[in-house]
């Protein structure tokens, strides 16, 4: 399971025009089968990093804000998830008059999200290499190679598809994260 994680992110991230025509041959996988194996893992490898990188970076054992940040990474990365991959799939509704296929748009979103996954698991154990996360960046061309061959979108509504794409998956985890703690100040 973990190897073709890895595999898959990899691909995506060195190739992603590649990574994404052997995605579209796997087109009709299991929802299911893509959450339990893709999603679910990096959403557990970022909490265990948000839980670990909190004690490491303590000068005190304080296991109270490691569960802290981890329940709020798990909060703001599971919902920011499920939350873009239904905000796409409205956009594709009403902006490209596509029909309704969150399945689609939930491996969509995923494999998006792979780079952001994995710099925010590197971030949680380091975070004194913050300078990666303009790196995310790069979610456009990985966005923009899945909206081609993954999404089928035309190529005079690309652009568009893509940088509301990129925004919402970027920017979903982050607003939550946020809303999170202003409901629930004692998770900051």
């Amino acid at each position: 399971m973990f190897k073709e994680l890895f595999k898959t992110t990899i691909s995506l991230i060195i190739k992603p025009s590649i990574a994404w025509q052997e995605l579209n041959a796997r087109h009709t996988e299991n929802n299911d089968k893509f959450l339990s194996d893709y999603v679910y893992p990096f959403i557990g490898m970022i909490v265990a990093a948000a839980f670990l990188g909190e004690l490491i970076s303590l000068k005190a054992f304080d296991l109270q804000i490691a569960l802290k940040s981890a329940i709020l990474d798990v909060i703001s990365y599971f919902g920011g998830f499920f939350l873009a991959s239904y905000l796409i799939c409205e956009t594709l509704a009403r902006f490209f008059h596509r029909e309704h296929n969150m399945s689609l748009c939930q491996r969509f979103t995923g494999y998006s999200s792979s780079l952001m996954f994995a710099i925010t698991i590197f971030l949680k154990l380091i975070p004194e290499f913050f300078f990666l996360q303009f790196v995310l960046i790069y979610t456009f061309y990985i966005v923009w190679e899945g909206a081609r061959q993954y999404m089928n979108i035309d190529e005079a509504e690309q652009l568009k598809f893509v940088t509301i794409s990129t925004i919402i998956i970027v920017i979903t985890p982050h607003i939550l994260a946020f809303v999170v703690g202003f409901i629930i100040p004692g998770l900051r």
